[in-house]
């Protein structure tokens, strides 16, 4: 048990595998022309390169879109505040929950390089529309305020707004989920190295990804606020353009996964809670008696959720083949049933994480913005502090601390994915406590001048203050959503990797949605008699610092309670005694037939299925002979 109870991670980096040699062949992955995927000419970081510059184009697009969406649906479109931020939690709850729609599709049928294919053409189709609906709104009657612009589109207006607002939505849940996921397939983790570089690759990933958000802080948000929304949507209509052209420039050097074509994990691991909910009556001792002696289980996380073992089992008692599970696809169900915990306590992180580009930004709408005489710094470019921060403590985590706390803890990525995961909402109760004491000093300043009915005089406060709350989010941001993109495509089964980063996109997404649902349930409370209550649209008669400190509360009971389950967390590691479980019984699945990702390549539209033959499902198993590879002999663990 690591420092701060919460659950050790085994060593998934293989310490004890040999170096594989740069010629050999990687195991269950093909090249672009469908043959076996030589380790020194694919993959690796010649590949990960082209896919992170395709995160930072494709982040600088859609964040292009989302952090300033608060001020367009507020001036442009005319809506309340109150409405406009519900608007932007529902659309970014959507975006982030359509993920899981977006990786079931591509691990079910179309595979990761196709369906990033097929969703950066919608991308570019949504961004599109949505410049021609800014385009269509602009000649609108509108009113210029101090701080705001109002207008008054038409109904068919708004409809084609959000109709291109939610295009963007499905194209992004296809495409963010596949193409991380397709970045991690780069690395084999099997070989020692490679796994390392993994870890970090989450690291650089979300550098990337922060890099591209502070690229449109700084460069669309004043455009938008100062020249043009149009220009504003229609930049990163060109960018998601370019972002595809490098995706495809990269094709020589990727790997493709090889996937099972035998029956869908979405099948197996749900016949197991169906087979086992039949089978609820029947004793655990007539499994647990045969599976002790077998030494089937030998792992302590196989003693959780032992119910599922049931599914061993046909109603009759049986165990003939075709009627009950296989322990494999049992172990599976319980990985995937071991996350619920996690995803649950990390909600309320999401929840936190949508104020940032909401309230926060119209916080910063009633501050004094001024740089010098003459320039106003845009509201929603403060959210770059958030990007800076993490742009700053990502190298200094993967360069510094890892290097000593690995050396410390012994764990290859020096600290648990949970403990990283924990650290970083801790952080971001912090977040909210500076965010509800800086709102309540505006709300002190506001009133101290008579700014209480003054909603359009900007209150003599500096946007400054507000950097701190930003910053504290960052830190937060580095280590929480790094340690959940880890942690989710680590310990989900291996044919089901894209809907693992699809969980961890669902937190925020799902956050989102109980964000709008507690606004307007505070909304309905606290304005219900004719009352601006805690969100009115004047701020300085508002109170979102009781909004701060109630979000303040709540995460930290979630803390807690995610400290809870975060303690009893049993990986699922690639050295641990369950997973060579997990391999000895995929030896079982050994003959089945495998196909290729579906995928795009040269001259060709779409390769055709590819069989992977019984030698190279026979290297899975520990110990087993690299047949294919010659000359490479034995391998001493997975």
């Amino acid at each position: 048990m690591a420092a701060g109870g919460i659950a050790t991670r085994p060593d998934t980096c293989g310490a004890n595998t040999p170096l594989l040699a740069d010629g050999a062949v990687v195991e269950g992955v093909v090249d672009y022309k469908d043959r076996p995927a030589i380790r020194a000419r694919s993959g690796k970081w010649r590949s990960a390169a082209f896919i992170i510059g395709v995160e930072i184009a494709e982040r600088f697009a859609y964040y292009g879109i989302s952090l300033n969406l608060i001020s367009y649906l507020t001036g442009p479109l005319g809506q309340s505040t109150a409405t406009a931020a519900e608007n932007v939690n529902a659309w970014s709850g959507t975006a982030s929950l359509l993920p899981l729609l977006g990786a079931f599709v591509a691990d079910s049928f179309l595979g990761r390089y196709r369906t990033i294919f097929f969703a950066s053409l919608l991308y570019i189709l949504g961004l599109g529309l949505l410049t021609l609906s800014a385009l269509l709104t602009s000649s609108s009657d509108c009113t210029v305020s101090a701080n705001t612009t109002s207008c008054s589109p038409s109904r068919v207006e708004v409809i084609f707004f959000f109709f291109s607002l939610y295009l963007v939505a499905v194209a992004q849940g296809g495409h963010k989920p596949c193409v991380q996921a397709f970045g991690a397939d780069q690395f084999d983790a099997a070989d020692p190295e490679e796994c390392k570089a993994k870890s970090s690759f989450f690291n650089w990933w979300y550098f990337g990804l922060c890099a591209g958000t502070i690229a449109t802080l700084l460069i669309l948000s004043y455009i938008q606020d100062n020249l043009s929304w149009v220009l504003g949507f229609g930049i990163p209509c060109i960018v998601m353009g370019i972002a595809l052209l490098i995706f495809l420039l990269g094709t020589l050097t990727y790997r493709f996964t090889l996937k099972d074509n035998e029956k869908s994990p979405f099948t197996r691991i749900g016949q197991v809670f169906v087979k086992a909910a039949r089978n609820w009556r029947t004793s655990p001792s007539v499994i647990s008696t045969e599976e002790e002696a077998r030494g089937t289980f030998p792992d302590q996380g196989s003693q959780q959720f032992r119910f599922l073992n049931k599914a061993l089992l046909s109603a009759d008692g049986s165990r003939e083949d075709g009627k009950v599970s296989s322990i494999a696809d049992v172990e599976e169900a319980k990985a995937v049933l071991r996350l619920v915990p996690i995803w649950v306590t990390c909600l309320v992180y999401g929840i936190v994480f949508a104020q940032t580009s909401t309230l926060f930004t119209k916080q910063g709408v009633t501050m004094d913005r001024s740089i010098g005489s003459s320039f106003k710094l845009p509201a929603a470019s403060l959210q770059s502090f958030i990007g800076l921060s993490i742009v700053i403590i990502i190298p200094v985590y993967d360069l510094v601390l890892v290097p000593v706390a690995r050396s410390i803890t012994r764990q290859p990525s020096g600290i648990t994915m949970l403990q990283r995961i924990g650290t970083g909402i801790f952080f971001s109760v912090l977040s909210m406590v500076i965010a509800a004491l800086v709102e309540k000093k505006r709300l002190e300043i506001a009133a101290e001048y008579g700014l209480i009915d003054m909603p359009d005089v900007t209150v003599p406060m500096g946007v400054w203050w507000l950097v701190p709350q930003y910053l504290m989010f960052g830190i937060a941001d580095a280590f929480t959503m790094v340690g959940l993109q880890e942690f989710f495509y680590g310990q989900v089964p291996r044919e089901l990797k894209s809907i693992g980063l699809a969980l961890y996109l669902s937190i925020v997404g799902v956050g989102s949605f109980l964000s709008s649902f507690l606004i307007s349930i505070i909304e309905r409370i606290t304005g219900g008699n004719g009352e601006g209550g805690w969100f009115a649209d004047n701020l300085n008669q508002a109170h979102l610092d009781y909004f701060y400190w109630l979000l303040a509360g709540i995460s930290a009971v979630a803390f807690v309670a995610y400290l809870y389950f975060a303690k009893s967390y049993i990986y699922n590691g690639g050295n641990s005694p369950l997973s060579r479980v997990f391999m000895l019984n995929l030896g079982q699945r050994a003959g089945r037939t495998h196909a290729k990702e579906m995928r795009f390549r040269p001259k060709v539209s779409f390769v055709s299925d590819r069989k992977e033959s019984d030698d190279v499902r026979t290297n899975q198993i520990p110990g087993a002979k690299f047949e294919n590879n010659q000359g490479l002999g034995e391998r001493s663990g997975d």
